[in-house]
């Protein structure tokens, strides 16, 4: 009887629905919470200054890092030593141009501070070519300051980048579906984050995109898990890789369930807090992978691969808005410099924000963790 209670208990936990964390705002964190500390993260500051020729017990953490990112091929997997050797030094430089920072090839104090900023977990390159620096669209135009003056040509480069081959949804699909995990208990406030998210995509291109409850036949799926998750990406955890999202058609969009999300909030107390992370300025940003957007050097675009904690960043700039309507052409509506004032009623949900409120999935599995052990102990040694 013992065992088929502890089976039957161990068998709850396992099906247990993955929940998140998700506040209001950054006053509504708990304090244990608001500077949770990176263990893993904050043991990168000891790598700087490290360079070519040199041996540094855990080094090879920081050769992992780069492979994650596509800037290590895979096929030195398992083969990494704590020597800065060709391949680290040349994984460094890349890196240090594709973000703009001074290329050393040296592990210095501003290449080790950005690379433990929160991130994407998209790649930055693919089979040995940077997404950050992809083709550079030239666009000239003309401006005639006289009647019978000289037309001055004028030239804007275009940096924005895409998938390779360039994927996008078929022209006959500018009507897309998302749905989110059931196992997700997510409430209504913040899954309308997620439509104010795609309503910037959608103010800017003749995409649609209307919110349905299946999950198996939408052709967007979005859900918050936590570690190895099945899709060969896993999370790492607070901070550190915050979600990932596929090219199209695949539609998948994952999220790191261990994070601190805020819903919304105040900017001022908001920066204050470091494990903070801002829910919409993520979804828009991996929204666009979803769409055929790659990583963007451009510190300033929504596409760029890093944010900082306690920053909000929704709004699309120039180069997003090239882009995605390079894929899927323009709204008729926009109007070129700023997007529309509202949304359609697809776009949009209406909701108010009540108290503090919070899914705390991992302190529910916690307790019921407990629980699992006390009621195995007793059962167990009980007569």
């Amino acid at each position: 009887m013992r065992f088929c209670v502890f089976g039957f208990l161990s068998f709850l936990l396992i099906i247990s629905p993955v929940s998140a964390w998700f506040f209001p705002n950054s006053t509504a964190i708990p304090p244990s919470l608001r500077n949770t500390t990176r263990v893993f993260w904050d043991a990168f500051s000891k790598f700087t200054g490290c360079h070519h020729g040199q041996n540094v017990d855990g080094l090879n953490r920081i050769k992992k890092y780069f492979q994650r990112f596509g800037y290590i091929p895979e096929t030195f997997s398992g083969n990494f030593t704590d020597d800065f050797d060709d391949i680290l030094k040349s994984a460094v430089e890349l890196y240090q141009k594709n973000f703009r920072l001074n290329v050393t090839g040296e592990l210095d104090a501003l290449t080790i501070k950005h690379i433990v900023i929160p991130r994407c977990g998209n790649p930055d390159v693919v089979n040995g070519t940077s997404l950050m620096h992809g083709e550079r669209r030239r666009k000239t135009f003309e401006v005639n300051f006289s009647p019978g003056g000289r037309r001055p040509r004028f030239h804007s480069v275009k940096r924005y980048t895409l998938f390779p081959g360039e994927p996008r949804w078929p022209s006959d699909r500018r009507d897309l579906t998302y749905a989110f995990d059931p196992r997700n208990p997510l409430t209504e406030e913040v899954k309308s984050v997620f439509s104010r998210a795609f309503g910037r995509w959608s103010e800017v291109t003749e995409l649609n995109f209307t919110k349905i409850e299946s999950f198996s036949t939408a052709d967007i799926t979005i859900g918050f898990y936590t570690g190895d998750h099945g899709d060969g990406e896993p999370f790492d955890g607070v901070l550190g890789t915050l979600a990932h999202a596929f090219s199209p058609p695949s539609g998948k969009f994952h999220l790191d369930a261990d994070e601190n999300w805020v819903v919304s909030g105040d900017l001022d107390s908001f920066l204050s807090v470091t494990a903070a992370v801002d829910l919409e300025s993520v979804a828009v940003h991996e929204i666009g992978h979803l769409l055929g957007l790659g990583h963007s050097s451009v510190e300033e675009s929504i596409m760029y691969p890093t944010i900082t904690t306690g920053r909000r960043k929704v709004d699309l700039t120039n180069d997003d808005v090239e882009g995605i309507q390079y894929l899927y052409g323009a709204n008729p509506n926009f109007n070129g410099t700023s997007p529309p004032s509202t949304a359609t009623t697809r776009q949009r949900d209406t909701f108010g924000f009540g108290a503090a409120w919070r899914i705390d999935g991992s302190s529910r599995l916690t307790i019921f963790s407990l629980l699992l052990s006390t009621v195995g102990f007793f059962l167990w040694f009980s007569p």
